[in-house]
């Protein structure tokens, strides 16, 4: 242990120091805390995070004289002699925790965005230490005691509409924690939830591991016919990085389906890529999680029982909108059926394609495979709408589809404008950071913007928030968006698929959740809502990527700067539901392997340890298994149901119930104005968790979320989508 983070822990716990050494350790120690940047508020604009003074070896003390100092802040409010309020137990508590809240704000965004070998291993040595730390809060009897006769005369406390919901949910919170358990059951818990932390670690590690490692390498560039020139030559550059002079990489993602299959003309090397995608995690070696799923599934079985629950789904669905495992089987049920369906339609065209074209060239025909769904969809694509999406692209260039498109939207909606700024550190030279002003031209928030995928980024892409606002606190919102966009060749553009453009809307409709906060506790603020409701808001703002307007002001050629031909752009969006069979299916088979896995009762461990048997028959069992059409994600890499997506990964097509209905209330109310887009921020958006998400759904809509407009959306009311 080195002098620096020893003089931390001693200082943070009170311990003795030898006599002759009191005053030298006190100025060591002070220097050490001077020194440290999250042992105080960064004084930066909005205490934006001050990355040039963040080192690695900041972290460990940070966290153990944040826990140590928020474990006294909790005994102080536990012991406190003077009868329980709502200020010196509730309101203490929204203010307990400072620095532990700001150095783990910043670890775990770089885990997620920029990680390395000194980040990993910290994130090994204190997942559980957290774990215990969160235990110790919220299994203190004493404490608990407080929160619960503040919560028996809730109504008598004279408090507004969020005050009293903050007592309802702090109540809730404590007791799905474990707080009504015997002391032995208390035990027990804390025991499953540290080795839970350390599995849940252990299994995202291997995952992002086994993305950089399991690289696809191709000996000439004529096996990579159908790739641009760009591509090839970012494949050639990602194979000299590895000292593969000569060579090729296609790199992975995290999904199953990968971008490169969509157009290489080679079928042996997209089955090859194919293969490597759905074999990972479950192939023997260093990466193997099938184990770890296992025990992990296991343990959720145990802690759900323990908690008086049949099985971890019915424990995890408790506090969300969906409520119960049941509906949530009910809903995924009813959409299963219509998406094999229509992806069984959109297979016989691709498979009519294929015949074609191998009779045409005198060659035998074959069956259409997983990996060969991506290729022969985009040559009927383009002989159905007449374009293809490498058309798309030169207008798409990553800048402007942000500051044109996505900025330009939120201008039109809500009144705000960006200036982009330089002066702010950041943590890697990807990063782009803007100042968000308000309709009135005050600030309104900071934005961090990080486009590209590379080796220290986990997959997909997020948002987080650095700062979040609060009332109480007085702090505005700084918060982050990250894309996985593979990075082009030095000197070339960055031009985007239509994906990665309606994934840069997306993810920006979760910043305007977090930077329209206007909530008293942090408790409620931005997207601290039920899981399966926050991703509704980011999928109302896709909706603009594809207005006429919008994309009309972003969509120009990045040499000519001429507008996309408006023949193109109706064909983009008479595109819109083609292969949503596919889309969907995929999509469905993950989701539904989630539940089967978190509806695993005590009564069924240890769970299955042929990770690849119980997804077969679970498929299969629930009408949703298609051979061409695989989960979205397989179980072994599934790394979003093995963190806090656990039994909620339904919650994107929940959300689009919602999405799909706010997208016709746009549409029935004049589209995209300032009047609509006020309404939503003033009855939804701003008002993050302090009030039923249903509630707030139906302050906006004026009625109760319907799945018609869904099934619409989807291409699922039996038309085929053409």
């Amino acid at each position: 242990m080195n002098t620096r983070l020893a003089l931390a822990i001693a200082l943070a716990l009170g311990a003795a120091l030898p006599a002759g050494s009191q005053a030298a350790a006190t100025t060591a120690g002070q220097a050490a805390q001077q020194a440290n940047p999250f042992f105080a508020e960064s004084t930066l604009p909005l205490h934006y995070p001050q990355f040039d003074r963040i080192h690695d070896s900041d972290f460990a003390p940070a966290f153990d004289a944040g826990m140590a100092q928020q474990l006294r802040e909790v005994a102080a409010i536990a012991d406190n002699p003077d009868a329980p309020t709502f200020d010196n137990t509730l309101i203490a508590l929204e203010k307990s925790g400072g620095i532990l809240d700001r150095a783990t704000t910043v670890f775990f965004s770089l885990i997620g965005a920029d990680t390395n070998d000194a980040r990993r291993k910290l994130q090994a040595d204190y997942s559980a230490r957290f774990a215990a730390h969160s235990d110790a809060v919220n299994l203190n009897g004493k404490l608990f005691e407080r929160i619960q006769a503040l919560h028996e005369k809730r109504d008598t406390l004279g408090l507004d509409a969020e005050g009293l919901r903050l007592v309802e949910k702090y109540h809730d919170n404590f007791v799905r924690a474990g707080a009504q358990l015997s002391d032995a059951d208390k035990a027990t818990l804390k025991e499953i939830n540290a080795e839970l932390a350390n599995l849940g670690t252990r299994f995202s590690q291997n995952v992002q591991a086994e993305v950089n490692a399991a690289y696809i390498v191709v000996d000439s560039a004529a096996e990579l016919d159908g790739l641009s020139a760009g591509q090839i030559a970012a494949a050639g550059e990602a194979a000299k990085a590895r000292g593969l002079e000569g060579k090729y990489v296609i790199a992975l993602l995290n999904t199953t389906g990968q971008p490169a299959l969509s157009n290489l003309t080679n079928r042996a090397l997209r089955q090859r890529i194919h293969e490597a995608s759905v074999a990972r995690g479950s192939k023997g070696g260093e990466y193997d999680n099938t184990a770890l799923v296992s025990r992990i599934m296991t343990l959720r079985a145990q802690k759900a029982a323990l908690m008086g629950f049949p099985n971890y789904a019915a424990y995890g669905l408790g506090n969300q909108t969906a409520k119960t495992a049941e509906a949530v089987n009910a809903m995924l049920g009813q959409l299963a059926p219509a998406a094999v369906a229509n992806a069984r339609r959109e297979a016989a065209d691709l498979q009519a394609m294929i015949d074609r074209e191998q009779q045409a060239a005198g060659k035998p025909g074959f069956e259409l495979q997983p990996w060969d769904w991506a290729f022969y969809t985009e040559k009927v694509r383009q002989a159905r709408y007449d374009f293809d999406e490498s058309q798309l692209k030169p207008y798409f260039e990553l800048k402007s589809v942000l500051e044109n498109g996505v900025f330009f939207a939120a201008g039109k909606e809500f009144g705000l404008s960006f200036k982009q700024r330089t002066d702010l550190p950041v943590y890697h030279e990807d990063v782009t950071v803007y100042d968000v002003f308000d309709a009135d031209g005050s600030q309104l928030a900071i934005f961090i913007f990080d486009p590209y995928a590379r080796e220290s980024k986990r997959g997909g892409a997020w948002m987080n928030a650095y700062v979040s606002q609060s009332a109480l606190t007085g702090n505005k919102p700084v918060v982050a968006n990250h894309l996985n966009i593979p990075r082009p060749p030095a000197g070339q553009p960055t031009l985007l698929t239509w994906d990665e453009v309606t994934t840069t809307f997306h993810e920006f409709g979760h910043a305007l959740h977090g930077m329209f906060s206007d909530v008293t506790y942090p408790y409620f603020s931005g997207t601290a809502v039920p899981r399966d409701f926050v991703e509704f808001p980011s999928q109302v703002n896709e909706m603009w990527a594809d207005e006429p307007s919008i994309l009309a002001n972003y969509a120009k050629h990045h040499q000519t700067g001429a507008a996309m031909p408006q023949a193109l752009l109706d064909k983009v969006v008479a595109a819109a539901k083609f292969n949503q069979g596919f889309a969907t299916t995929e999509y469905l088979g993950a989701a539904m392997l989630d539940q089967r896995w978190h509806q695993i009762g005590v009564d069924q461990v240890p769970a299955p340890q042929d990770v690849v048997k119980f997804e077969q028959d679970a498929l299969a069992s629930d009408g949703i298994f298609y051979a061409p059409v695989p989960p979205r994600y397989r179980t072994t890499y599934f790394s979003h149901i093995m963190g806090g997506y656990s039994a909620g990964y339904y919650a994107y097509i929940w959300s689009e119930v919602l999405d799909a209905n706010t997208q016709k209330w746009f549409r029935e109310h004049g589209g995209l104005s300032r009047a609509n887009g006020d309404h939503f921020r003033k009855t939804l958006l701003s008002r993050g968790g302090s009030a039923d998400a249903m509630e707030l759904f139906r302050n906006f809509a004026g009625h109760d979320p319907q799945i018609e407009p869904l099934l619409e959306k989807r291409g699922l009311t039996g038309a085929e989508g053409r």
